[in-house]
């Protein structure tokens, strides 16, 4: 079938802005690390970037920064045997925070965001973009031309292409590459339950020291009502009080770091032989296996890094790595020493010894301050659950949640009812069960861990691929960094029948959750593009579809991005009618952090103009929140005019051919072409299609010298059109849903059955239905149900 395609890559003044914008100052390009971010470095004055550094603290650090309360009686659960054995242990956490966090994440993970998106799946995203990983292939080539869609080509020799090809080569590759991704997802939603517990958990513990007449149950009732409140006023948001969290975490780093200082000056320096590295492998040597399993310890002065990453998205990568260099670790480094100090003279209180080491005219300001912290720490890891959920949603591996806007201006506040409850009594669960931060502590440094070790294989990809880095400089930063991460889980392997099972079962229900619900809609949009109404039979029907036209527009929601669903067929059998106007909606999430307003909807023709029938293509990044109300039926009901006006420009082609025109050239005569008269528009086409050198019709329409019609033909066909969906708009807009009921074949295996006919079909049930997820008014529904076998 001919089509007419307007190539945009050189049109509106946007998209050449945009374009020119990043070849003055590219943000970060894709060969030396990055893909950018939203802030410009160079330009930005030194007090907006210290600003961002300052707020980043509220945010990003909270998690790293309540770690101290908790990693020493952690790493010596069963007590001191010998002093040295602190500043063994010290060592190993100075050089943890210097490798992981800083030298890794700060420095080098942080450079590999996606348009200033961190994260596991902002990572997989920066992947699909490089490379053809999606497992459902719903892109279009004009996806590619959207103003965020950056990505690179490689030279077909390059080590990059061949890893390309490698990846590309087997679904099974593809599908190993997303379980890593889910993988990595699942223990970021087991962090987002446990670090609640310990922080809150560890901060109230110093309750009992200041009142020793109060038991244990009653501190642990403290907790309980905490998480609950913080729990419960989710659905409010945080941002009225947000703009405290960065003072909180700040008063609480400069607490931190200045009773360190105290505690090396007042019990004992000799902690600072800690920075020599030959005091871990005397550690090690010392006490053999039980340093080992110490590392499990160790290991929760790091709790926290992965969240630096992850919610890299409000901050440039200057402003982290100030925040990080001048603040948190310098702080981090003398808490933990003088922590080391305070043990060595007093070995016996390892397990309080935070607080036990805190100045008594200090005691009850700083308890506040670390409850205040640890609530901070406690929402930004329940704000990446429900980002990391969303996201899993965007890219079809969980079931259908309804997602809200907590924040008007903040995009990333967002609040997911079901999830946030589920959160809530899993957390309680946890607190109340154990009742032991240690064993907590576990369980939170194997999530944490797996955590790194899915986003050093990630790194390792986009090295290759986006980045294009020598394999020998991969090869480098993957040796050092398993080294660490490896050790460090292999020592936390002894720590599974001490709580470590925990996010491992969280894990495995939340992974079979997610690989079924992507299962199952895999096949079911197999079985719609295999079952697709071939444009023939339509055209056979004739003008009238061989129905009874009413007046009116139906709004047909499908998954289909391109020919016509299924489900239109099922019309012919079940309605004896059909709207005048009908739109195929199909709403698409895209391996980009956002799609720009002015690019969001998509339009196309299906069949001739008789019909009426269209296609709009609604595209939005992970980030991006679709929400069906008047505004979004008002867009596309306005993208859906402009392209009448503007195919009518490019009359010529045949009634029968499909159309496509994309938003670059709709935004570039958007505010002239609804005022225009018939003269003005043919002026108006004129100088637009002679200016554009890259815009290209189909060589058999130039072959036949197709010319544009005369301005009063063009204004007629156009007025024409436009006037219908008016009226057929005024008369009513109808929102067709379809209810599919997916099962197995009889013919298919007992594991697809299972997880067709029953762990699928039980998540449909469970989630949302269409009608909510849409916000569609049940007066304008129309649900149209079909089975069907996979």
């Amino acid at each position: 079938m001919a089509s007419l395609s307007i190539d945009n890559e050189e049109i509106g003044n946007k998209g050449r802005m945009w374009a020119l914008q990043q070849e003055l100052d590219p943000p970060m390009d894709e060969e030396g690390g990055g893909l950018g971010n939203r802030f410009d470095e160079k330009d930005s004055s030194t007090l907006c970037l210290l600003q961002l550094a300052f707020q980043s603290l509220g945010v990003v650090y909270g998690d790293l920064g309540t770690s101290p309360l908790y990693v020493f009686y952690n790493t010596f659960p069963d007590g001191i045997k010998d002093p040295e054995d602190v500043i063994g242990a010290l060592s190993l956490i100075i050089y943890s925070l210097t490798l992981v966090p800083l030298l890794k994440y700060v420095f080098i993970v942080c450079r590999a965001n996606d348009n200033g998106q961190g994260g596991t799946f902002a990572l997989y995203s920066l992947l699909c973009r490089h490379a053809k990983l999606k497992t459902i292939p719903n892109q279009d080539h004009s996806d590619e031309k959207l103003t965020t869609y950056s990505h690179s080509t490689f030279h077909e020799k390059s080590f990059a292409a061949k890893t390309k090809r490698w990846l590309e080569k087997h679904t099974f590759r593809k599908n190993s590459l997303l379980v890593l991704v889910l993988l990595g997802t699942c223990m970021v939603i087991g962090d987002g339950i446990l670090t609640p517990a310990i922080s809150v958990l560890s901060a109230v513990q110093g309750i009992k020291l200041g009142r020793p007449e109060m038991s244990s149950e009653i501190v642990l009732v403290v907790a309980v009502i905490i998480l609950v409140v913080l729990f419960c006023l989710q659905h409010r948001g945080v941002e009225k009080i947000t703009w405290i969290f960065a003072p909180v975490v700040l008063l609480w780093f400069l607490l931190i770091g200045g009773i360190g200082i105290y505690n090396i000056i007042k019990y004992d320096s000799s902690a600072l032989k800690a920075f020599s590295p030959l005091y871990i492998y005397r550690y090690f040597k010392r006490g053999r296996k039980e340093s080992w399993t110490s590392l499990g310890g160790v290991m929760l002065s790091i709790t926290g890094t992965e969240a630096l990453f992850a919610d890299l998205s409000h901050f440039s990568v200057a402003s982290i790595q100030i925040a990080f260099t001048v603040v948190v670790f310098p702080c981090l480094l003398s808490a933990y020493s003088g922590q080391a100090a305070y043990l060595l003279k007093n070995s016996d209180n390892v397990v309080d010894a935070f607080y036990r080491s805190i100045p008594d005219s200090i005691y009850w300001p700083v308890l506040i301050i670390a409850t205040g912290a640890a609530v901070v720490a406690s929402q930004a890891t329940i704000t990446a659950t429900f980002s990391v959920i969303k996201q899993a949603a965007a890219v079809y591996c969980f079931p259908r949640v309804k997602v809200m806007h907590t924040s008007e201006k903040m995009l990333s506040h967002i609040y997911i009812p079901e999830i946030n409850w589920i959160l809530m009594i899993l957390c309680i669960a946890v607190t109340v069960g154990f009742r032991n931060q240690c064993q907590i502590g576990n369980a939170s440094g194997i999530a944490v861990v797996i955590v790194m070790l899915v986003t050093t294989a990630l790194m390792v990809l986009i090295m290759l691929l986006v980045w294009r880095w020598h394999w020998i400089l991969v090869l480098v930063f993957t040796l050092l960094s398993l080294v660490v991460e490896v050790t460090y889980f292999s020592a936390l392997l002894f720590k599974i029948n001490q709580g470590g099972w925990v996010p491992l079962v969280i894990a495995a229900v939340f992974l079979t959750i997610m690989c079924a619900w992507h299962y199952g809609t895999m096949k079911r949009y197999e079985f719609e593009v295999h079952s697709k109404v071939s444009m023939p039979w339509i055209l056979g029907l004739g003008p009238s579809l061989g129905l009874v036209r009413v007046p009116g527009v139906g709004l047909v929601y499908t998954e289909l991005a391109r020919g016509v669903p299924h489900i239109f067929s099922h019309f012919f059998t079940n309605l004896p009618a059909l709207h005048s106007v009908v739109v195929f909606v199909c709403i698409k999430y895209l391996p980009v952090h956002t799609v720009l307003e002015e690019e969001r909807f998509l339009v196309r023709r299906i069949g001739s103009k008789d019909f009426h029938i269209f296609r709009c293509v609604a595209r939005y990044g992970y980030k991006d929140l679709h929400k069906k109300d008047d505004d979004f039926e008002n867009k596309l009901f306005d993208s859906l005019f402009r392209f009448v006006r503007l195919e009518s420009m490019m009359e010529g082609c045949s009634d029968l051919d499909e159309y496509s025109l994309d938003d670059e050239l709709t935004r570039e005569l958007r505010n002239g072409l609804s005022g225009y008269n018939g003269d003005e528009l043919s002026s108006t086409v004129d100088e637009t299609i002679s200016s554009v050198g890259s815009t290209t019709v189909n060589s058999e329409l130039q072959a036949n010298n197709a010319i544009l019609p005369s301005n009063q033909v063009i204004s007629q066909i156009t007025n024409g059109e436009l006037q219908l969906l008016r009226n057929c708009r005024d008369s009513g807009v109808v929102h067709i849903l379809g209810n599919t009921v997916v099962a197995a074949r009889q013919d298919s295996s007992l594991w697809k059955k299972i997880a067709i006919d029953y762990v699928y079909a039980l998540l449909r049930k469970l989630c949302r239905e269409n009608t909510v997820v849409f916000n569609v008014p049940c007066e304008s529904l129309l649900n149209v149900g079909q089975v069907i076998h996979v």
